[in-house]
């Protein structure tokens, strides 16, 4: 698996959104587009963005009953992404029923992965507010683990619980892992984070970076940055 940085494009309109991707002139990052983004603008934006170049990790984060699932991934499976997700807490025949939708009548697919815990989430708000008492670690595990067993291709975890899913769910399971900051950057509302370096150091696939470089005096110099650390 090649590492890389996707860029989290986590803007409101479709102006802002060309406005910052062309400041990188020919280079083409992988950018994520997630539900801001495409409840503004629609299936249009991704099919625009992906003409310009760029790999696309289409991040709405599906859940619902299995039949509504693979309906909608059945839709999504017309745009022209390499990565789509759902959230692992929807059981594992909504996974399986994702997979279904996804998978394209010549066999074809988008990378399919998915989420197990948010890294705003902390061990306190888990127990108190999901009602889930085990630890952080062990429910990670368990999702990624359901995942694999469902077909999915990886899961969106912290680079934290990057080396437990490679350990549990095989190297070639793809971890993709948002919760990126620089040192000298701000928290803001994340909790389970690392640095870019730290993140290469514990096996992380993809790298998901917005704020430390979406909102950077120099974006392109921030995504350098992270480049240069991760890859």
């Amino acid at each position: 698996m090649n590492r890389d940085v996707i860029i989290a494009c986590d803007f409101p309109t479709r102006e802002q959104t060309m406005t910052f991707l062309q400041r990188f002139g020919q280079r083409k990052p992988f950018v994520k587009i997630g539900m801001e983004l495409y409840y503004a603008e629609g299936p249009q934006i991704v099919r625009e963005i992906k003409e310009m170049g760029h790999p696309i990790f289409l991040d709405l984060k599906l859940h619902d009953i299995p039949n509504t699932v693979e309906k909608a991934m059945r839709v999504l499976s017309r745009l022209d992404v390499d990565m789509v997700n759902l959230h692992a807490a929807g059981t594992k025949d909504m996974m399986e029923a994702a997979l279904r939708g996804l998978t394209r009548p010549d066999g074809t697919r988008p990378l399919l992965i998915a989420v197990t815990q948010l890294t705003s989430t902390n061990q306190q708000r888990m127990e108190q507010e999901l009602l889930i008492p085990h630890p952080m670690e062990e429910v990670v595990m368990q999702y990624a683990q359901n995942a694999r067993e469902a077909g999915l291709d990886g899961v969106v975890c912290s680079p934290l619980e990057v080396q437990g899913v490679h350990a549990c769910c095989g190297k070639d399971f793809v971890t993709v892992t948002p919760g990126i900051r620089f040192a000298d950057s701000r928290q803001d509302d994340q909790h389970r984070i690392t640095t870019p370096e730290k993140a290469r150091s514990l096996g992380a696939d993809y790298i998901v970076v917005g704020r430390p470089i979406t909102a950077a005096e120099s974006p392109e110099e921030a995504y350098r940055r992270c480049v240069d650390a991760f890859i």
